[in-house]
């Protein structure tokens, strides 16, 4: 069963919360605590509620008066909780495609793990936000077969629910040929197959694959190519497999490998928190030894740590 962190709050009363965090707000001096009190114990829509009885009673715009009165990642997570899901995948997308230097790993993130659906709407919120097209910013700001693999993804064109056992052998035969070959036209057959056949198709084909060859399709791969490319058809397989898996070691590598990457710890706990966040936790804690909670303590502090903790809202048998 999966599961979020966020539920709708019982006894929801949008005005009532937008009070508050007018209080908090336009005081002298900003009460954070109230804020952790508010935005993360509600669900999105109940978010969005309040910012427009916000606005009815302010006149002001919640995101805006946030970001006035917050700084740094504590700032970052505020901010980001009032996105809808979709906009803020746009958000993300476009800090990632348009700053100073390109952040695949972002790319790969949002991009290897979103349904048909979740693509189509975070292309509209793109367009809405920044009136630029996803498709060509990706084409201008990436490039070789990284990016034609991105461009496919981004079609959001995958089948869904079918699946057709006659054929997997015949992919999964395209599939090895890809890691013996590695032409152009092999990778291209490799990311084709990558992008579009369901997950049902490609759950048989990984497993024809591992007949063919006696190897795992991920360690095919991560022999065979290389760079973002392979990152990403890695991160393709992985969701294809298990996305809550996927989110523990994207997590885990954000919080250990380099210091505590930010923002991807803050987009994975925001844009998961009301999908699969509960399930991330466990397979975090599963696979790792240690739980979500303990390493966002041993390496946030403040206020910023205790909206992280909030967003993963855990029991304290957890820390």
């Amino acid at each position: 069963q999966i599961q979020g962190t966020i539920f709708p709050a019982p006894n929801f009363n949008p005005i009532m919360d937008a009070q508050l965090l007018g209080g908090a707000l336009q005081g002298i001096s900003c009460e954070k605590d109230v804020l952790i009190d508010v935005l993360p114990q509600r669900c999105n829509s109940q978010r969005l509620m309040i910012a427009e009885a916000y606005r009815d009673m302010y006149g002001r715009d919640l995101i805006t008066d946030l970001k006035e009165n917050l700084s740094h990642h504590f700032k970052e997570v505020m901010v980001g909780l009032m996105y809808p899901p979709a906009s803020y995948d746009a958000h993300e997308l476009w800090h990632a495609l348009k700053g100073i230097d390109t952040e695949e790993k972002c790319l790969i993130d949002i991009l290897a793990s979103r349904s048909n659906m979740e693509i189509f709407q975070m292309k509209e919120a793109y367009l809405m936000q920044y009136n630029n097209d996803l498709q060509q910013d990706i084409d201008s700001e990436t490039s070789g077969h990284f990016r034609d693999t991105l461009m496919n993804l981004a079609q959001g064109t995958r089948m869904e629910g079918y699946a057709d056992p006659s054929t997997a052998a015949q992919d999964a035969m395209i599939l090895w040929e890809a890691c013996q070959q590695k032409t152009g036209e092999h990778k291209n057959m490799l990311q084709m197959i990558l992008c579009n056949r369901s997950y049902q198709q490609l759950w048989m084909v990984f497993q024809e694959f591992q007949n063919i060859s006696g190897q795992d399709i991920v360690e095919a791969i991560n022999e065979c190519y290389d760079g973002y490319f392979q990152e990403l058809l890695v991160a393709i397989v992985l969701c294809v497999r298990d996305k809550p898996s996927y989110f523990a070691y994207r997590l885990y590598t954000a919080i250990h490998d380099f210091g505590f990457h930010n923002k991807t710890v803050i987009r994975i706990l925001i844009s998961r928190s009301e999908i699969d966040l509960m399930n991330i936790r466990q397979r975090y804690k599963e696979r790792y030894g240690k739980s979500i909670f303990h390493d966002i303590k041993h390496f946030a502090s403040g206020h910023y740590e205790s909206a992280l903790l909030a967003i993963c809202a855990g029991d304290t048998e957890d820390y």
